[in-house]
């Protein structure tokens, strides 16, 4: 076991976008993007010296306390069941935790629900499980839709479609949409659609900032989809590829012309993108794992079930809490604070509505 050092970047980068289990959240140029946390690894080597293990990990110091939150966004990286190798880069976790006075450490892995070995392993180890997780109440969605496109052409794809998505699909085309991939000068035209989204369907987004160095440090790796209407902006999403997946990581809607189903349109161009691209699987990300039509998600569920991916449904998180009563206490700071930051923010953007 090996606290990366920067030495070792370079092999550790390539392993993990190598690896079935890599994901963007793992990368380092990921721990770039999220500024407010300093990005750390653990790796794990086989007797020839070769990494067959890792986890990246996101730490913040907890403001005007003198402890710090760990988090390893969908790590580890390896053979999930190998108990030997799970149990070593914990055990560089912990190195970890002692130096940065942590009380907690979080991960959400890219692991199903029913690999009960794994759940009971990570168990033996510590953590614990949030259970009932069924909508968006966690950092990384537990539920998600994953299309599997390896090694299958465009037509084969939007054959694997609902006949009522491969409708929509042609009606965006009748109506004359058009999808361009967008520049980092149109983040700001996709942000203030981002911004309509969000008050219309109750969530805060992200300031423009976190896009343009979303943008800056993930260069090819991150696209700008825009969908146009008579030559108005009227949606837009972001698409990320890392190793063998790309991911549908934002997507933003106007209030006006939903009817010319610019969104379905938008997917067909990312899938298109993952399948130029050679890849194994295309993520939708997050829906809700409540299947119920009475329930305000559904919407989001059927919209991505027409693609016919993989209703996938993860082990959801776990966490490993060094110091009891200091996460008790953070807990409740944390969700006073989630009320005070949602209230603002809408006053905010209805104010900068009201005022366009």
């Amino acid at each position: 076991m090996e606290i990366l050092k920067e030495a070792d970047y370079k092999e550790y980068e390539e392993f993990v976008t190598s690896s079935p289990k890599g994901h963007f959240c793992q990368s380092i140029m990921w721990g770039k993007v999220k500024s407010a946390w300093k990005f750390e690894a653990v790796i794990e080597r086989n007797k020839e010296g070769k990494i067959i293990g890792s986890i990246g990990i996101l730490i913040r110091k907890v403001p005007m306390l003198p402890y710090s939150i760990m988090y390893a966004p969908r790590g580890p990286v390896c053979d999930v069941n190998n108990k030997d190798v799970l149990k070593a880069l914990f055990e560089g976790v912990k190195l970890l935790a002692k130096k940065y006075n942590a009380y907690i450490f979080r991960i959400d892995p890219d692991v199903k629900s029913d690999n009960k070995e794994f759940i009971g392993y990570m168990k033996e180890l510590g953590f614990k499980l949030k259970e009932n997780s069924k909508t968006f109440d966690a950092i990384q969605p537990r539920y998600v839709f994953r299309l599997n496109i390896e090694g299958k052409s465009e037509d084969e794809v939007m054959k694997m479609f609902s006949s009522k998505t491969r409708y929509n699909i042609r009606v965006a085309l009748k109506h004359n949409v058009t999808v361009k991939i967008g520049s980092k000068e149109d983040l700001p035209i996709f942000h203030n659609i981002m911004v309509e989204t969000g008050l219309r369907d109750n969530f805060i987004t992200r300031p423009l900032s976190y896009f343009m160095r979303m943008a800056d440090i993930l260069g090819n790796h991150m696209r700008l989809y825009m969908a146009y209407y008579n030559n108005i902006p009227i949606a837009g999403t972001i698409a990320i590829h890392y190793g063998d997946k790309v991911w549908y990581l934002y997507g933003a809607s106007s209030n006006s012309y939903r009817n010319v189903m610019p969104n379905y349109l938008l997917q067909w161009e990312m899938i298109r993108w993952a399948v130029s691209l050679g890849c194994r699987i295309y993520d939708f990300r997050g829906v809700s794992g409540i299947v119920d039509e009475s329930h305000p998600l559904y919407g989001l569920y059927r919209f991505k079930k027409g693609f016919n991916g993989e209703f996938t449904e993860f082990t959801g998180e776990m966490s490993y809490i060094f110091k009891p009563a200091v996460n008790t206490f953070v807990n409740f700071g944390e969700k006073l604070y989630k009320k005070y930051a949602k209230v603002m923010y809408k006053l905010k953007n209805k104010g900068k509505k009201a005022e366009e």
